[in-house]
């Protein structure tokens, strides 16, 4: 996973720490813990005037798990690492809210298999040996646009405690896939033009992950 901890613990920081003393001293600050669909994640909120507010955050997750693509065993590692920078428009001045940004998309799956028997690539059948461990790894654009709806304002609310609730698509673009192998056969030309086939098949069967559903749920304190 492309995870950069020092870029994530900066974030960290100065969401918890230095946006809440920038913002404080005239209530116009909120910060909110997060979990859903792109992971658990903190966020802090500014706000710019009675119609808008100003998001920013991050989300982080990761989850192991077998399973089968193009007839291949795989054990895959998905890793969610992405940064928000949003807004926030409250047509009605109340909870509901249309929302537009950009995500900085660091999403990503590796993926391994070792064959005790033999592989199905592209259409040809080879032995475990001669494709040893087949590795892949599965990217998105690094920058993804956001849209989506929700609700939930903490700002112009009596209790300083609230809830909100965020539904929309994080649009990632078509999946990369790269494989790499370490087996007798690495280098024979005709098992690489099978492999490229193999990788083009399962672009296409992971395409439905171009269009990301966001889903989260969080609980907002205002200072």
């Amino acid at each position: 996973m492309k995870v950069k901890f020092a870029v994530v613990l900066a974030v960290v920081f100065l969401i918890a720490f230095e946006a809440p003393r920038l913002f404080a001293e005239d209530g116009r600050f909120a910060l909110s813990a997060k979990a859903g669909t792109l992971g658990i994640g903190l966020e802090a909120a500014a706000n710019l005037n009675s119609n808008f507010n100003a998001r920013l955050g991050f989300n982080i997750f990761e989850y192991d798990y077998d399973g089968t693509e193009s007839n291949i065993k795989y054990d895959f590692e998905l890793g969610l690492l992405t940064f928000a920078g949003l807004v926030d428009w409250f047509p009605f001045e109340q909870g509901f809210r249309l929302t537009g940004g950009l995500m900085v998309n660091n999403n990503d799956l590796d993926m391994k298999a070792t064959a005790s028997g033999s592989y199905d690539i592209g259409g040809t059948t080879y032995t475990a040996a001669e494709v040893g461990t087949l590795k892949g790894e599965l990217d998105f654009n690094d920058f993804a646009p956001y849209i989506g709806l929700g609700w939930g304002n903490p700002f112009g609310r009596e209790s300083n405690w609230s809830f909100n609730f965020d539904l929309g698509v994080m649009f990632q673009g078509s999946p990369d896939v790269s494989f790499s192998t370490d087996g007798t056969l690495s280098n024979n030309a005709a098992f690489r033009t099978n492999l490229e086939r193999e990788k083009q098949d399962l672009e296409g069967e992971l395409d439905d992950f171009e269009y990301y559903p966001v889903i989260s749920f969080g609980v907002t304190y205002r200072f």
